[in-house]
C-alpha cells in the first residue's frame, strides 16, 4: 500500500477543506442548536460531486474510490459532522444497488443518487430490533406486480427530506427483502423528528409505513437477501462513521492546541506544562493511529473486497478516539469547554454519537471476536 497522497487525491481533499471552511463551519453552531436539516448544504454536497466519489461514471459517479470518499468526508466532518453525515447516510442506498441491483436498477437509481440530485437513507431498526433482523415486525406481502410494506421504522436520518430509502421487511418466506422505496409514496409518513443529544439536524425521525406500495422493480436483490444486502451497504457507513470520530478528534485537538498557545498561566501559555504537553501528544497519536486504519478501510474497499470485519474494527476503534480525544480537550479547555456558545460541547456530543449509531461499539465487539474466532 501506497501511502501517499495522489495529486487528484490533494486537490479533491483541498476541495473539500475549502467547503467546510467557508461554507459548512460558519453554520455548524446553527445547525446543532435549531436541528433543521441543512437543505442548501446538501444540495452544494451534490453539486459538487462528493455523494458518488466511489462510483463509477456510468452510474453517475466520478469512480474516484473509497479512499477518496473518505479523504473529502473527514475535512466536511471536522467542520459539521451533521453535515459530512449526510455524505455517509447516502451510501447506504448506493451500496445497496450497486452491489446488488440489477442493471436497470443501477441505471435508475444509482445515477441520481450518486449525481446528487436525490438523496436516501436506511430503513432498517425499529423499536425492538437494536442490531437483530429477526425481530424486525415490518412486513412486505405480494399484491399484484408489486408489494405493500405496512410497520414503523425507527431513527431514520433524512427522512423529512429524502427521496428514497433502502427499506427491509420481513419476507413472506424466510428472511428479509430489501426495497428502494419512495418517500412520496401514500402511506410513507414521518410521524416525529427527534431531538438527539448530538448530529443534530440529520432529520432523525421516526416513519409510519400504511399500506405502502412498492412496484416489483423496486426490490434489491433476490427475495429473502436483505440481510445480507444490508450488511454489505451498511459496512460502508460503519466505515465513515469511523471517519467522522477521526474528524471530530482532529477538530477538538485544534481547539485544544489554539487554546493552550493562549491561555496563560503565571505569565506563560499553558502549552509549556507538562501535564497539557502529555495530553496534546496521546491525542494526536490516537488521531493519527485511528485515521490510518479508516484510510486502511477505505483502501480495501477499493480493491472490491468486502470491510464487514474491518468497517467494524474501525468504527469500534476510532469512535472511542473520538470521545476520549474531545474528553481530554474539554479538560484542556477546563470550564470553557462546557459553554454551549463554544464549538467544543457540540463536539463532546457528536463525539458520543458515533460510539452508538449504526450500531453501539458492543455489537462491533461481538463481530470482530466473531470473526477472530471462527
Amino acid at each position: 500500500m501506497d501511502f501517499n497522497l495522489s495529486e487528484p487525491e490533494k486537490m479533491l481533499q483541498k476541495m473539500a477543506q475549502d467547503f467546510a471552511a467557508k461554507e459548512v463551519l460558519p453554520r455548524a453552531a446553527e445547525i446543532d442548536r435549531t436541528n433543521q436539516f441543512p437543505a442548501d448544504l446538501a444540495k452544494e454536497i451534490g453539486k459538487r460531486g462528493f455523494q458518488g466519489l466511489p462510483y463509477p461514471v456510468a452510474y453517475g459517479g466520478s469512480g474516484a474510490g473509497y479512499v477518496s470518499f473518505v479523504l473529502a468526508l473527514e475535512q466536511i466532518c471536522q467542520a459539521s459532522v451533521s453535515v459530512g453525515a449526510i455524505m455517509a447516510v447516502n451510501t447506504v442506498p448506493e451500496e445497496g444497488i450497486f452491489r446488488f441491483g440489477s442493471e436497470e436498477q443501477k441505471k435508475r437509481l444509482l445515477t441520481p443518487l450518486a449525481q446528487g440530485k436525490w438523496l436516501g437513507g436506511i430503513g432498517f431498526t425499529e423499536t425492538e430490533t437494536g442490531s437483530d433482523p429477526k425481530a424486525i415486525t415490518t412486513t412486505a406481502r405480494r399484491s399484484g406486480k408489486g408489494f405493500i410494506i405496512n410497520g414503523q421504522k425507527m431513527f431514520m436520518s433524512l427522512a423529512p427530506v429524502l427521496n428514497v430509502v433502502l427499506l427491509f421487511a420481513k419476507n413472506e418466506g424466510e428472511g428479509l427483502n430489501a426495497f428502494i422505496v419512495e418517500s412520496k409514496t401514500p402511506g410513507f409518513a414521518v410521524q416525529e423528528v427527534l431531538e438527539t443529544m448530538g448530529m443534530r439536524g440529520l432529520g432523525t425521525s421516526i416513519v409510519n409505513l400504511d399500506d405502502v406500495y412498492v412496484p416489483a422493480e423496486n426490490l434489491i436483490g433476490n427475495p429473502g437477501q436483505g440481510f445480507e444486502i444490508l450488511l454489505e451497504a451498511i459496512s460502508v457507513e460503519r466505515m465513515s462513521v469511523a471517519m467522522q470520530g477521526v474528524a471530530v478528534a482532529q477538530a477538538a485537538l485544534d481547539l485544544a492546541l489554539t487554546y493552550a498557545r493562549e491561555r496563560k498561566v503565571q505569565g506563560k501559555p499553558i502549552s509549556r506544562m507538562q501535564v497539557i504537553q502529555q495530553m496534546l501528544a496521546e491525542m494526536a497519536a490516537k488521531i493519527e493511529a485511528a485515521r490510518w486504519l479508516v484510510y486502511r478501510v477505505a483502501f480495501i474497499r477499493d480493491q472490491g473486497k468486502s470491510i464487514q470485519y474491518e468497517s467494524s474494527m474501525a468504527k469500534v476503534f476510532a469512535s472511542e478516539v473520538a470521545v476520549e480525544v474531545t474528553r481530554m480537550a474539554m479538560q484542556v479547555h477546563g470550564s470553557y469547554g462546557t459553554i454551549k456558545s463554544l464549538p467544543l460541547e457540540r463536539l463532546y456530543r457528536d463525539a458520543k454519537m458515533t460510539e452508538i449509531y449504526v450500531g453501539i461499539s458492543e455489537v462491533h465487539r461481538s463481530i470482530v471476536a466473531n470473526k477472530l474466532i471462527g
